[in-house]
């Protein structure tokens, strides 16, 4: 087969969003592979994810891999349900509230990544401004970076374009939640491990406190307290991530699993070693 023809759509912004089609090519040299991205910039209605689909229905892509904010809203359904349609393959890539329409993605035969650790920002005029909206995620991108969730992502996406080159569609039905790091050979320290546990966790919290100061509370004296504390909790979640990195790295045991041209994912940990193919 000739290289495969990836296709990243976006509506709306998870913190996933941002860095998602560089985790399976992270310095440009893969040949195996074409990516293109499109999206509908910070909107997800109906209205606004037409344009963005229309130009994934024509791509002829072999795969398209569709992040968004919940995936369960109406304008992310419309996309699944188009896509899905044209006999596209297709990946969800959301946060925890999608995980209530599972069923509905397997029905249309839609795999799924689903991000209970991707948190909800505090979209609120009193608080969110371009620059906390860019710190904000730049402590959630940090917090999956260094607690195993981009390399995770990078996996599993690895592991459909692997099936993918010998015609086999098969897609992932994945759930990430606060018990990633348990399942993962990421961290030689136990003490890192239980670290990327308890900043996974404040993660998810702060997806729950932003939800109820931007959905439940109407109140700017009830509902600012709690987005400002969700900020202040993904902050302290992306220190705890920088200790994680330190505490690897003081053991010369940072895991790096950089691609290789033809894709194959190689691995090492300590510095001055060179990484090796499997």
């Amino acid at each position: 087969m000739d290289r495969l023809r990836l296709l990243f759509l976006k509506t709306g912004n998870i913190g996933a969003s941002t860095l998602i089609e560089h985790i399976i090519d992270e310095r440009a040299t893969r040949q195996d592979i074409e990516v293109r991205v499109v999206g509908s910039g910070s909107r997800l209605d109906p209205a606004s994810v037409v344009w963005p689909t229309d130009i994934a229905l024509n791509a002829r892509a072999n795969l398209v891999v569709y992040v968004t904010p919940n995936a369960s809203l109406p304008g992310p359904m419309d996309v699944i349900k188009a896509i899905r349609s044209a006999d596209i393959p297709l990946i969800v890539i959301s946060d925890g509230p999608a995980v209530k329409a599972r069923e509905a993605f397997e029905e249309l035969g839609a795999g799924y990544i689903l991000l209970h650790v991707d948190p909800m920002i505090g979209a609120r005029s009193d608080l969110l401004d371009p620059t906390e909206m860019v710190l904000f995620n730049a402590d959630v991108l940090k917090v999956l970076a260094a607690c195993g969730v981009v390399r995770t992502l990078a996996r599993e996406l690895d592991a459909v374009i692997e099936h993918l080159k010998v015609g086999d569609a098969t897609l992932p039905r994945t759930v990430i939640d606060h018990h990633l790091p348990m399942t993962l050979d990421e961290f030689s320290n136990p003490y890192a491990r239980a670290k990327a546990i308890a900043a996974l966790d404040m993660a998810s919290r702060v997806g729950r406190l932003d939800v109820e100061g931007c959905f439940m509370e109407k109140e700017p004296a009830r509902y600012l307290p709690l987005i400002a504390g969700a900020h202040e909790l993904m902050r302290g979640a992306a220190l705890l991530a920088d200790e994680i990195r330190e505490l690897e790295k003081a053991d010369d045991a940072l895991l790096r699993t950089p691609h290789r041209r033809d894709g194959v994912v190689a691995k090492k940990r300590p510095l001055d070693e060179r990484p090796v193919s499997p």
